[in-house]
């Protein structure tokens, strides 16, 4: 089985479990954008140390796993411009959204949530035709 089949299978298992145990631990869609949105508008100040323990936790995660297991190849371009404009274009899309991939794709659906369903299958045609268009018919990624 080729490795990138394997590491999606495990990273989407990760991401799963923790959807799970942040909704048992703290009875909340374990969201990334509501979390780092209630940071930045000041909605989640009750909450503040266990959001920062969060985002911590994906920031440090990728880190550790670099220095057991060392880089790898993520296809992704070294136009740093164009990386920080599909970041921006992200966050303002899950806020639009009102939610992002972690919320609506993984809580949302696994609740059977029509509202995370419908998002999912906008954000993913979104993105399909995104490619489409910036990298077949216009080369620029």
């Amino acid at each position: 089985m080729n490795p990138d089949w394997i590491y999606g299978l495990v990273g989407g298992l990760l991401i799963g479990s923790g959807g799970a145990v942040y909704l048992l631990a703290n009875g909340r869609i374990m969201g990334a954008s509501g979390i780092i949105g209630g940071l930045v508008d000041g909605s989640g100040r009750s909450t503040m140390w266990e959001r920062i323990s969060f985002l911590a936790g994906l920031a440090l995660v990728p880190v550790v796993l670099f220095a057991l297991f060392g880089p790898k190849e993520t296809h992704a371009t070294d136009n740093f411009a164009l990386l920080i404009a599909a970041g921006l274009l992200v966050g303002v899309g899950t806020r639009l959204a009102n939610g992002c991939t972690s919320g609506h794709g993984v809580c949302g659906i696994s609740r059977l949530s029509l509202r995370g369903i419908v998002a999912t299958v906008f954000y993913i045609l979104a993105g399909g035709l995104t490619v489409v268009l910036f990298r077949h018919m216009l080369g620029i990624i």
